[in-house]
């Protein structure tokens, strides 16, 4: 039987990291912001990629880390990114900076997710990715239904919650949050949904045409 944790960790190690999203990285930790992990990182950049996405929105813009991953993946892709931190929005705002990515990319939007994400366009992203707000995960996966353009792709991180989801006796606030997700999209008729163990977990959704 092979080691699986000897290959989560290989393929955990396998990305290599622009040297600009590490130093975001650094500042992350230094201000205790947990960011997603290189290997998640580098699974939403090739999304970017392969969607070809022009327009994103980001729950949980944290340093910049995963900002980052996805703006470096496609120059032509534009970032709208929720955060409840003026904080930590100034140093995502750095890390953006020092990448060299134009204002134009960006809309930095300081607010609550479930407000913004309400005010947003029907069918106008490419993709979603949900990485804040636990308490109103919910709300911010019905809210990417409708935000998502046909073939677009929802991403939750962390949909693993510290291993703790895939454990049935557990029942946490949190860990119900992720696993009343996952059910969620996993039934869908509208989305095709799977799970990646990558990171704290990684859940993928594309919208049905």
């Amino acid at each position: 039987m092979v080691d699986k944790i000897s290959s989560w960790k290989y393929a955990e190690e396998y990305p290599s990291e622009p040297a600009v999203i590490s130093r975001a990285r650094q500042r992350a930790d230094e201000m205790g912001i947990e960011s997603i992990t290189a290997a998640t990182g580098s699974h939403l950049a090739v999304l970017v990629g392969a969607l070809n996405a022009k327009a994103i929105v980001e729950v949980g813009t944290g340093a910049g880390v995963s900002g980052l991953w996805m703006l470096l993946a496609n120059s032509n892709c534009v970032l709208a990114t929720i955060e409840t931190e003026s904080e930590y929005q100034e140093l995502a705002r750095l890390a953006f900076d020092q990448a060299g990515i134009a204002s134009s990319r960006l809309r930095l939007i300081n607010g609550k997710s479930s407000e913004v994400l309400a005010n947003l366009a029907d069918a106008a992203y490419d993709l979603v990715l949900l990485d804040g707000d636990k308490d109103t995960l919910m709300q911010q996966v019905s809210e990417s239904f409708r935000l998502l353009r046909p073939g677009g792709v929802l991403a939750i991180a962390h949909a693993l919650w510290r291993d703790r989801v895939p454990d049935m006796g557990l029942s946490d606030e949190n860990t119900m949050v992720y696993r009343n997700a996952l059910e969620l999209l996993s039934n869908s008729d509208d989305f095709i949904a799977t799970l990646s163990p990558v990171g704290d977990g990684l859940l993928l959704a594309t919208k049905r045409g």
